[in-house]
């Protein structure tokens, strides 16, 4: 599986190999790597996520980027560096400066329910979603890295599924994570981008049709502010006010949230749950499955 893989993509790979468990994962099943194409691609950027896509033609870890949608701690001695050194064995501690830190790998989940809007829609409202053969150099947890997990797989060894569908988690963190290796490269690694619909007829779709992949459109996220309010203690009271502020007739879409988190009128991580409350709130699964 890793001979043909860069030295620290093998290694890597090979180390998670040998403490993964359980049958061989549906090679029909893909893995997805959510973002929101709207954002800004870089602090102090005038240039969107899309549009960094679609120029650079690779999706990008944030050790490359510098940006994440989830914790950033991908810098030397950061949260993520230790967690990756820790679980890699020490691959790419060791090819800090001859390789290229894109080679480290970058997070999606495996989309093993098949919902539309991707796989882990926390991290944003579209996604990546990967080919058949990147399944061979990924490798999975369950739960969240950020959880401290001790169940592991590869493609050839998962039980990752079974683990996360008895899981009893929230809409929003059910997913098993997936690391996957290497460069990403939107014409041969990528068999889609799927954005939301609230993106059409925007820079955003504009933008998409630069890519050197297809673009599909998934059902979309329409939260409704008073399903939020119903559920104050989801992120709060006070993200509960700003997403009824931020609301237009009545609703939130990816496109509402984008427009205010571009302005920097309002903090980040304030941004992020009003986004985490559309996510859990905007679909059909998710209002079904809010809690009471």
């Amino acid at each position: 599986m890793t001979d043909a893989l860069p030295g620290p993509v093998a290694a890597a790979i090979a180390r998670v190999a040998s403490v993964a468990d359980g049958p061989p994962l549906d090679p029909a099943l893909r893995v997805t790597c959510s973002f929101h194409p709207d954002r800004w691609a870089t602090p102090g950027s005038d240039r969107l996520v899309i549009e960094a896509l679609a120029a650079g033609g690779s999706y990008l870890s944030q050790f490359v980027t510098g940006t994440s949608n989830g914790g950033l701690t991908a810098f030397a001695g950061g949260d993520r560096f230790r967690w990756e050194s820790a679980l890699f064995g020490g691959a790419y501690d060791d090819h800090q400066t001859a390789a290229d830190p894109d080679l480290r790998p970058k997070y999606g989940a495996l989309n093993h329910r098949h919902r539309p809007a991707g796989a882990s829609p926390r991290f944003g409202s579209s996604y990546i979603r990967l080919a058949a053969h990147t399944l061979a150099r990924t490798t999975f947890c369950y739960p969240d890295s950020v959880d401290d997990p001790s169940d592991f797989g590869v493609a050839e060894a998962c039980g990752l599924v079974t683990l996360a569908d008895a899981g009893g988690r929230d809409l929003l963190d059910d997913y098993v994570e997936a690391h996957v290796h290497g460069h990403i490269d939107l014409a041969t690694d990528v068999e889609a981008v799927v954005l939301d619909p609230s993106y059409r007829g925007t820079p955003v779709e504009e933008a998409a049709s630069a890519l050197s992949c297809p673009v599909e459109w998934h059902e979309g996220f329409v939260a409704a502010i008073d399903d939020i309010r119903a559920h104050s203690d989801f992120r709060g009271t006070e993200i509960v006010s700003l997403a009824t502020q931020l609301a237009v007739d009545g609703v939130l879409t990816p496109r509402i949230v984008g427009d205010a988190a571009r302005t920097g009128a309002h903090h980040p991580q304030a941004i992020k749950q009003v986004w985490h409350c559309t996510a859990r709130f905007g679909t059909a699964e998710g209002r079904a499955t809010a809690p009471e």
